[in-house]
């Protein structure tokens, strides 16, 4: 039998469950690895440990972007193509957003110890039937392991921190996801040396490519360790004095929310915007070197990689510059920055890129800085739609963009260079045209964005979840 709601003013948010089946002291464990209620945070924790817990997850998971220091080896020593060597990362990148949309809601039942749990174990136990792959010499064996098993992990664990962060920060909540969000951009400025320091090492062929998958899959399994042993969900509402009340404003379920026209709106801008930044930074070093081939002044290898570096770190500093810029000027106005000025930046690299490397280099930094601030900036903005209720959920089905883009921003670029080249064109003329698509779907996001208005009271809880475990809020009638 179904017990009455409640009134609006004492709502069931996740963290209210927890502490219903919290454990009889705070922090204890009592199911093994982690998968259990979230411990609540005694009184006097500190608010601050909680980032470096979501960061430990998010550092290790950000490997992803150092994928391609593997694809040269795994060429070499399985005679793959470049296509076949893309295999594991392209397949990461679309789990990565189906995992995150359909185990959403679960994470937000759970918590984020268990969620975080279960990122650890996906994500290490990619990298060693990755390592088993190598070791046999069975490709199929490092595209499902790293691919998919190991996309599984970047999915839950991109997603296992939000929620949690948005609570302890209701006063900060852009700062707060920039902190972690900013580790996955950041995640590859450590994989890529030390993959690379590996290989070098144990060597490139491919019982040495196995011994390096097997020293991540065992080394991130420790780190990503800390953080679940570390995050702590906080005891009350307001864990802060003066903070704005997370049940204060709207607040909408997750199956509810898919079905406004706010999300789908987001949905536009969050793909258009990685679409953008996507499309120049899996083609980077190529792309800096084509621009720069007829000049008297060509890129060499070196700096090409330099340049790929530089953007990595503007993507990291996107992340919590950006982020946090939107909790002083609002989610709206920051998105108009990274869609309208992105677009400057591409006519700009578009019309005058090729006679100027530091306004190449600049612009470029600046469309990738707009990459990381737009993750970061859109749990921060969903919340402001749709409160603290179940956004991890939302967030995790918004991120089938990202899926999307990751798709979408290779192949435009990719396809386009490779006509352009068949038809007699080099350097810089390989690019054009996916420039102007470029400009073009960041003025779809634009328009987008400006199309976003505060979500109709008919989809605002007016009850909480009368039972354990049922994702789904009663709503208001339509009349209503």
């Amino acid at each position: 039998m179904r017990p009455s709601p409640r009134p609006l003013g004492v709502l069931r948010t996740p963290f209210t469950a927890y502490s219903r089946h919290a454990p009889s002291q705070p922090g204890e464990i009592f199911l093994p690895f982690g998968i259990m209620s979230p411990p609540v945070a005694p009184v006097g924790w500190s608010r601050w440990l909680v980032p470096p817990a979501a960061l430990s997850v998010h550092l290790s998971i950000g490997q992803a972007y150092a994928w391609s220091v593997f694809k040269p080896p795994l060429e070499s020593a399985l005679g793959l193509s470049g296509t076949q060597s893309a295999l594991p990362f392209q397949l990461g990148i679309v789990m990565l957003g189906l995992s995150a949309a359909f185990g959403g809601t679960l994470v937000e039942r759970r918590g984020p110890r268990w969620a975080m749990t279960v990122a650890l174990v996906c994500f290490s136990s990619g990298f060693l039937l990755s390592a088993l792959g190598a070791a046999t010499e069975q490709y199929w064996l490092i595209v499902f392991g790293y691919g998919f098993v190991g996309g599984i992990g970047l999915g839950i664990g991109y997603i296992s921190p939000v929620s949690t962060l948005i609570k302890w920060f209701p006063d900060r909540p852009g700062m707060a996801t920039g902190i972690a969000i900013m580790g996955f951009g950041g995640g590859a400025l450590i994989a890529s040396p030390w993959s690379a320091q590996m290989l070098e090492s144990f060597g490139t062929d491919s019982s040495g490519i196995a011994l390096a998958f097997l020293v991540h899959g065992l080394s991130y399994a420790v780190f990503m360790l800390l953080g679940v042993l570390l995050i702590r969900v906080p005891r009350t509402e307001k864990p802060v004095a003066g903070a704005p009340s997370i049940v204060a404003g709207p607040q909408v379920s997750a199956r509810v929310a898919v079905r406004t026209p706010q999300f789908w709106c987001l949905w536009l801008v969050l793909c258009m915007n990685v679409t953008a930044g996507i499309g120049i930074l899996e083609k980077a070093a190529p792309m800096i070197t084509d621009f720069f081939a007829d000049t008297s002044a060509p890129v060499s290898a070196t700096a090409a990689a330099g340049f790929v570096a530089l953007l990595s770190a503007a993507n990291m500093a996107g992340r919590i510059g950006w982020s946090s810029t939107s909790d002083l000027i609002g989610r709206k106005n920051i998105y108009r920055v990274y869609l309208g000025v992105g677009a400057l930046m591409y006519g700009l690299i578009a019309l005058f890129g090729d006679s100027s490397k530091p306004l190449f280099v600049l612009s470029a930094l600046v469309i990738l800085s707009f990459y990381g601030g737009g993750f970061a900036t859109v749990p921060a903005y969903l919340k402001d739609l749709f409160g603290a209720y179940q956004v991890g959920a939302i967030h995790g089905r918004l991120l089938t963009a990202w899926s999307t883009a990751g798709v979408l921003g290779p192949l435009i670029v990719n396809w386009i260079a490779d006509r352009q080249e068949e038809a007699g064109r080099h350097g810089s003329a390989l690019y054009g045209l996916s420039f102007v698509i470029m400009i073009g779907l960041l003025a779809v996001g634009f328009v987008a964005n400006e199309l976003v208005r505060p979500v109709h009271p008919r989809h605002h809880i007016s009850a909480p979840e009368p039972e354990e475990g049922d994702d789904v809020a009663r709503q208001q009638p339509e009349s209503a």
